[in-house]
């Protein structure tokens, strides 16, 4: 087989579950393009999972992985340390630190190529993190070939990758965010109170780009076939996505869960960075038993890269099934 019937965005590699697909293969120049470009001296590509739904492609872009200290610090606020580090051994996990990872997506309908989230950015490449340009180069995407950038909620890991050396990163984009997120981050209220460091990320960040901006409310659509669904909690307008096509069907969850074991085996506890920490537990509930109960798939931001899996109901919380091979036959 030759290279010369291989559109420019043939997938160079998988990294994840249980690929069927033959080999991939590697569009080196592209890479080698952006890595240049970023300054980057990077041997190995980001790790990137491509799979269908239906009529169209997804794809996980891992846009870094880093510790985040000790689990009681982030999560299970509510609860004493030692039930916290019983239900992390008793799932085979260190008690002392945890690894956070980021998991912007791409979905590409065929008509628009749109991405959610952008990763930390440029400021996170000194800590190994902000390879989505890179990851998209890998799989054979260029900044310009994005049509669409949805913003599903406004913390800086969400933002960071929007703007490039005060430039937009991906300039032929026009962008989807939540009408109730932006209000909520661009208001001159937020100075003074613990939300104003993130507000001046957003301002530099989000604000430049919002004359290309539509606003979305629950239950607004980004193209056909994907719909956004208001999760509020983790911050006031965070929005999920209801993915469908050709019959299957996918849920974009974002920080609605942020931990496999401690987010949906105790969805009740609280999390540090939930604004709101009893909404987020409720929108957390709801959403899991819809999944669950649906037995859909789900894509959480930071759930273990591919980022994609199931959610069975088990006692008064959940059990997380990573994806195989369901969307691959």
């Amino acid at each position: 087989m030759t290279n010369s019937g291989i559109g420019r965005r043939t997938l160079i590699g998988t990294a994840g579950l249980g690929i069927l697909a033959a080999p991939a293969i590697i569009n080196a120049g592209a890479f080698a393009q952006e890595t240049q470009k970023l300054a980057i001296d990077h041997v190995t590509p980001p790790d990137i999972h491509k799979f269908k739904l239906g009529g169209f492609q997804v794809l996980a872009v891992k846009d870094g992985a880093r510790p985040s200290g000790a689990p009681g610090e982030t999560f299970g606020l509510n609860q004493p340390p030692e039930t916290l580090a019983a239900l992390l051994t008793q799932n085979f996990l260190p008690t002392d630190q945890f690894v956070n990872s980021f998991s912007p997506t791409l979905i590409d309908t065929g008509s628009n190529v749109i991405l959610f989230d952008t990763g930390l950015g440029k400021p996170g490449r000194a800590q190994g993190v902000g390879r989505l340009i890179e990851g998209l180069a890998a799989a054979g995407y260029m900044p310009e070939d994005i049509s669409i950038v949805v913003i599903t909620h406004m913390h800086g890991d969400h933002i960071g990758g929007l703007m490039e050396d005060g430039k937009p990163a991906f300039p032929k984009a026009r962008y989807i965010t939540g009408q109730v997120e932006y209000d909520f981050w661009t208001d001159a209220a937020r100075a003074g109170t613990p939300a104003e460091g993130n507000q001046k990320s957003v301002l530099a960040n989000v604000k430049p780009l919002a004359e290309k901006m539509t606003f979305l409310k629950d239950g607004g659509e980004v193209v056909s076939g994907i719909t956004a669904m208001l999760a509020p909690g983790h911050t006031p307008g965070m929005l999920n996505f209801n993915i469908e096509s050709q019959g299957k069907r996918l849920i974009l969850a974002a920080d609605t869960v942020n931990h496999y074991v401690l987010s949906l085996q105790r969805p009740e506890w609280e999390v540090r960075f939930d604004m709101d920490k009893a909404q987020g537990a409720a929108t957390r509930k709801k959403v899991l038993d819809m999944i669950a109960t649906d037995k859909v798939a789900f894509l959480g931001y930071h759930m273990p890269f591919p980022a994609v899996g199931f959610v069975e109901k088990q006692g008064t919380g959940y059990r997380f099934v990573p994806k195989s091979y369901q969307f691959d036959i």
